[in-house]
């Protein structure tokens, strides 16, 4: 039966060593939450990190945390301390993790630390492949493990893969800093489903995908190789039923049974009936924008001294990183800031902030949530922050007021909360005042649509979300009416060259024989391709002809000492073996006076584009334009083309990141036809990768075997996915007599 393998950097388990003995117990963090109907309930597998290295681990202890974490439906991969220190504290903490959030000043770009990256990234790789059967889907979480997704791909293409991003995706301008860039969203298009927080990380992700790899953007399907990858948008939930359910148990607490804490919260709030208490909870991260919070909380208390000695801010800071430099200095801030504040406002029976720096158990979290009025949730940059979700999800009375940072991704479904710019104190001043005041009809009103939210998108309901859109992926392809040439194919395909007595094989040039180069003129072809050509060339009874929109002068320089078939300019030249090249239409050029001012308008309104001028057609470039910027000059170039050259017998050709502007009485398929023409063929090829190729496909006779370059829709029969492959198939005819 298939199964479903989770993967994230550590497992959902607390193990820790006792005298050789192990210690294990469930982890209650969110991500294990959602994922527990996935792993437990499908018998699906997760695979991660054990917590140990292998420095504390021997090979006794080595197979009794394998046992053991089998038990528990899951599967260690081995990690060093030195892949510890360099991969995670390293490139994931130290470079993804504050690049992601927008701090740059923070960012190292470490090769030691990337290297290590790679290797750890192949470790898991290893662990999910051995695990892997046959109908297996595989969902990777999170920025330790953005190369996963290829790296499986790669061995298992096969497999359906899902990738979650659970911190933000930085914007095309952030992100381009990074030196591997293009390895890490080729690592992330290994997957089949790319899922964010929100729609603003997925279009900075799409952003940089068309930006950076060049590739081709539909809506949120990328056409990548030979699939289509989907990116869209699920903002994770909580488990709401826990907490809300946990926060009616609380109020049904007696007086003894109610924690120390607790009682602390219940002396404060009966000291005064206007006694109000405002709470933040937050790792301490200098993402959470922990130390602005305090410094307007400083403001607040200035510009309206009435709530002195009224309010009280409970700060609950959890230990995060606390080896890493900048997490020193921020929890020194931190404690220099509350002790500052205390000192300047503190009375004797009131001290204005109290502060935590510890973890808290479940039940401590549910005493502070259900006894605040306020919660002030500020981070400057924040993937979700489930902590707002919790907060209301345990307001029983649909009581209390969440103030939420709009940098926060949770802000983008919680739009009932008072939103805040976290870097604007007045703001946030004003926010608090207007929390403390709010009517409770209006409290109510609020929590009553945010609690309904929650209830119904919960963690669970993300989980299976994720999921069914991960099944659907199966069927984006259909859409592609052509088949992928596979093995058995070409195998048929060379019994028919075998058998034919006169053979067709017409070949495109750019995209097929040759990569795109930003300049066209640097596509000539390598010594590699011309030793493959020769031998096609010289096969019996085959005639091989390159068929290309190129213009003759530059065919006549690449191929001019060799005695192959060659049509230009779509169709307007033919040169036959060692003959002289004949023209197959008679054209005119006049016409390109009045086109090349307005094509010379775009270009210069269009930084990256050029104009490439042949005899009898112009075209214009724009592979290293901004593919945004030259999407809509496409289109506005196409309507001001189109109302030209209605009456002045012209098409424009949209290939790939060029149009041009030709006769339309020419194109490959009439020259095609006139080749069919001359000659009865029983075996005809025919490859391209645009759409000016399309006219071939449709002239060739039906038993034809028309290949497309690309994952795209086609009239072709077959597709294969790059040059790269079209070298390969084209060796193999070669080879076949």
């Amino acid at each position: 039966m298939s199964k479903t393998i989770i993967v994230s950097n550590r497992l959902p388990l607390q193990i820790k060593l006792n005298n050789d003995e192990l210690e294990i117990t469930p982890s209650v963090g969110g991500l294990a939450t959602g994922m527990k109907s996935v792993h437990k309930d499908d018998g699906g597998l997760w695979i991660g990190w054990s917590g140990l290295t292998e420095e504390e681990l021997n090979e006794s202890l080595e197979k009794k945390v394998d046992k053991a974490v089998a038990k528990e439906n899951c599967a260690s991969v081995n990690l060093s301390q030195n892949d510890i220190d360099n991969y995670y504290f390293g490139f994931s903490n130290r470079t993804l993790w504050p690049l992601f959030h927008y701090f740059m000043e923070y960012t190292e770009f470490e090769k030691d630390f990337w290297e290590s990256y790679k290797r750890v990234n192949q470790k898991f790789a290893d662990v999910v492949i051995e695990n892997l059967e046959d109908g297996d889907k595989v969902w990777v979480h999170d920025y330790q493990l953005l190369l996963l997704p290829q790296l499986i791909k790669d061995k298992r293409p096969d497999v359906s893969i899902g990738f979650f991003l659970h911190i933000p995706f930085p914007s095309y301008e952030i992100f381009r800093t990074f030196p591997w860039r293009e390895e890490l969203l080729t690592g992330m298009l290994g997957s089949d489903l790319i899922g964010f927080h929100t729609y603003d990380y997925e279009r900075h992700f799409l952003s940089s995908i068309k930006r950076i790899l060049r590739l081709d953007v539909k809506f949120n399907e990328i056409i990548y190789h030979d699939r289509i990858v989907k990116v869209d948008s699920f903002p994770m939930g909580i488990d709401y039923k826990k907490f809300h359910e946990a926060a009616i148990n609380h109020t049904e607490l007696n007086t003894n049974d109610k924690s120390e804490l607790q009682q602390r919260l219940d002396d404060h709030i009966q000291a005064s009936e206007d006694t109000k208490l405002i709470l933040s909870i937050d790792r301490l991260d200098y993402t959470k924008g922990i130390p602005n919070r305090i410094r307007a909380f400083e403001y607040f208390l200035n510009k309206y001294p009435e709530f002195k000695e009224k309010v009280r801010l409970i700060m609950l800071s959890v230990p995060s990183r606390s080896n890493v430099p900048q997490y020193q200095l921020l929890k020194k801030e931190t404690d220099e800031l509350v002790g500052r504040i205390n000192g300047q406002f503190a009375t004797v029976s009131w001290t204005p902030v109290w502060y935590f720096y510890r973890s808290m158990p479940f039940d401590n979290l549910i005493d502070l949530y259900t006894s605040s009025d306020v919660a002030l949730i500020t981070p400057v940059r924040d993937g979700m922050n489930l902590v707002a979700k919790e907060y209301v999800a345990t307001r029983t009375k649909k009581d209390g007021v969440l103030i939420l940072s709009e940098m926060a991704g949770a802000s983008k479904e919680m739009n009932e909360a008072l939103m805040i710019n976290p870097n604007n104190f007045e703001q946030i001043a004003d926010a608090i005042k207007q929390a403390l005041e709010m009517p409770i009809e209006e409290q109510i009103s609020r929590n009553t649509i945010l609690q309904k939210r929650l209830e119904r998108y919960s963690v669970e309901k993300w989980a299976h979300e994720f999921m069914k859109s991960l099944d659907a992926t199966k069927n984006l392809g259909q859409v592609i009416v052509s088949e992928k040439l596979n093995d058995k194919l070409v195998e048929r395909m060379l019994s028919d060259y075998k058998k034919a007595k006169s053979k067709l094989i017409l070949l495109d040039y750019d995209g097929t024989l040759a990569g795109f180069q930003d300049n066209p003129q640097n596509a000539s072809p390598d010594a590699a391709l011309i030793k493959l050509l020769d031998r096609l060339n010289e096969m019996p009874n085959t005639d091989m002809v390159i068929i290309s929109g190129r213009d003759k002068e530059t065919f006549e320089k690449w191929f001019g000492d060799k005695d192959y078939s060659l049509i230009t300019d779509h169709g307007v030249w033919l040169r036959k073996r060692t003959k002289e090249w004949e023209a197959l239409e008679r054209l005119k050029n006049d016409w390109m006076e009045n086109i090349r001012p307005i094509l010379e308008t775009f270009v210069d309104r269009t930084p990256g584009t050029f104009i490439e001028e042949k005899k009898y057609s112009l075209a214009w470039h724009y592979r290293k334009a901004d593919p945004e910027l030259a999407q809509i000059r496409t289109i506005e170039l196409n309507t001001v083309l189109t109302s030209l050259i209605s009456n002045n017998d012209l098409t424009v050709l949209k290939g790939n990141k060029v149009i041009e502007i030709k006769s339309s009485s020419v194109n490959k398929g009439r020259a095609a036809s006139r080749l069919l023409s001359t000659k009865d063929y029983d075996f005809i090829f025919t490859i391209g990768d645009d759409w000016t190729d399309e006219y071939m496909f449709e002239e060739v006779p039906e038993g034809s075997y028309t290949v497309k370059v690309g994952f795209k829709k086609t009239k072709a029969k077959y597709y294969v996915k790059d040059t790269k492959e079209v070298r390969t198939l084209i060796s193999k005819i070669a080879d076949s007599q």
